[in-house]
């Protein structure tokens, strides 16, 4: 029997002034007025459970979505009817910038718990953004730094072995759980061990091998899909990424 996890239609309905999300969603860097005319676009509606399709593959751009609370994976077509995995979404991230160009989606998005979703009509949007150059300046971030995952994540693939693939995926996972004011240290994997492994390029095998390797080393604390991570210098050097050395501390000189 299979529990889902509660959302309380409240939660799902505060204004976007109020969310804990706001700096690192669309409303970034606006004015308390600006927010409230990119509020009256947000369209909130039931809450969505794993399985749930919120667009898929060559359906027009109607809408931008933002994860409020859980997390939505996005896929797209692949050989033998099994599809790529392309990314995973987490709170305050949106959904179906890729579409822009084409105006239609290129790939799927998938709730992969329930989760609260954040609606905004795309044409109402771009209307409003060129009114508003602040929301026109966060929409281009936004844009910008979902190219940059994608080269990111091109990189990973064509240069990273099996261990570094590992180590990035869950340094970044780390890093933007903890951009969001939620643990970077302790988390539970929403995603499943052949969504990650799809995502890395990987067999499920190597995955749950190098989770067994990564815990026997120190690295981490494995119980299920719930990560706890104990040395997160050591996994980021795995990773490959530059580590930065603490700052270090002037001891205060005594005279004798």
């Amino acid at each position: 029997m299979t529990h889902r996890k509660v959302i309380f239609f409240e939660s799902i309905r505060i204004a976007c002034k109020n969310c804990s999300l706001a700096s690192a969603c669309l409303p970034g860097g606006l004015a308390p007025e600006d927010v409230e005319q990119l509020e009256a676009l947000v369209e909130r509606s039931r809450p969505f459970h794993r399985g749930d399709v919120l667009f898929r593959h060559g359906e027009p751009l109607r809408a931008l979505y933002v994860v409020k609370t859980g997390s939505v994976k996005t896929c797209a077509p692949g050989m033998n009817a099994e599809e790529q995995v392309l990314g995973f979404y987490l709170p305050g991230e949106p959904i179906g910038l890729g579409g822009i160009a084409q105006h239609c989606h290129s790939r799927t998005a998938r709730v992969l718990e329930t989760s609260a979703i954040c609606e905004i009509p795309y044409l109402p949007l771009t209307q409003l953004a060129t009114t508003l150059p602040a929301l026109q300046r966060q929409l281009y971030h936004l844009l910008s730094r979902e190219l940059n995952q994608q080269s990111e994540m091109l990189l990973l693939l064509g240069r990273k072995h099996a261990a570094e693939r590992l180590a990035t995926f869950l340094t970044d996972l780390s890093q933007r759980f903890g951009r969001r004011g939620l643990s970077a240290t302790e988390f539970t994997l929403s995603m499943s061990r052949h969504d990650i492994s799809n995502y890395l390029g990987l067999a499920v095998e190597t995955i749950s091998r190098l989770f067994s390797r990564f815990q026997a080393d120190g690295l981490l604390q494995v119980d299920r899909k719930q990560i706890k991570i104990l040395n997160s210098v050591a996994l980021k050097r795995l990773s490959g990424a530059p580590v930065t050395p603490p700052p270090r501390r002037h001891r205060s000189h005594q005279q004798s």
